[in-house]
């Protein structure tokens, strides 16, 4: 991805051979419900493939994509081979039971971010039954 000097983004390449900057555009992307329009106007790609990246760029073109730079506190774990996907469980294995915590838990952050009330946390709680899951949702829903 590319940024302006106001850190705008500005241009988004699939796999670059010569990139435009230093930045990867990686993580967790949240749409609207326009996406499934979007989506189904998209082509594959020379690789074959429907591109992640042909979405964003729809959204750039509409002038409707955010994008929040990951400060040094982040780590971006490439899971595109076995061995990677393995080394990722790992590190995630290893910081969530070292802190106590759940990486990527989305209750979590819809709940700490009031995008989700105590009794929808406790709704999902319900559903999961018991799980080692479901009772760190429950921790979750007593911090607040």
């Amino acid at each position: 991805i590319e940024f302006d000097k106001k850190g705008k983004a500005v241009s988004i390449q699939e796999k670059p051979k010569n990139p435009k900057s230093s930045y990867a555009l990686v993580g967790l992307y949240i749409y609207d419900n326009e996406v499934v329009k979007i989506s189904e106007r998209l082509q594959p790609s020379s690789r074959g493939e429907l591109e992640i990246s042909d979405v964003n760029i729809e959204y750039l073109k509409k002038n409707k994509l955010d994008v929040v730079t990951l400060k040094r506190s982040f780590a971006w774990l490439d899971t595109g081979t076995h061995e990677s996907l393995l080394e990722a469980s790992q590190y995630v294995s290893t910081i969530e039971k070292r802190q106590g915590i759940k990486i990527g838990c989305l209750e979590e952050v819809a709940y700490q971010n009031q995008w989700i009330s105590k009794k929808e946390l406790l709704k999902i709680v319900n559903e999961l039954g018991d799980t080692h899951y479901s009772k760190y949702l429950r921790k979750i829903s007593k911090l607040k």
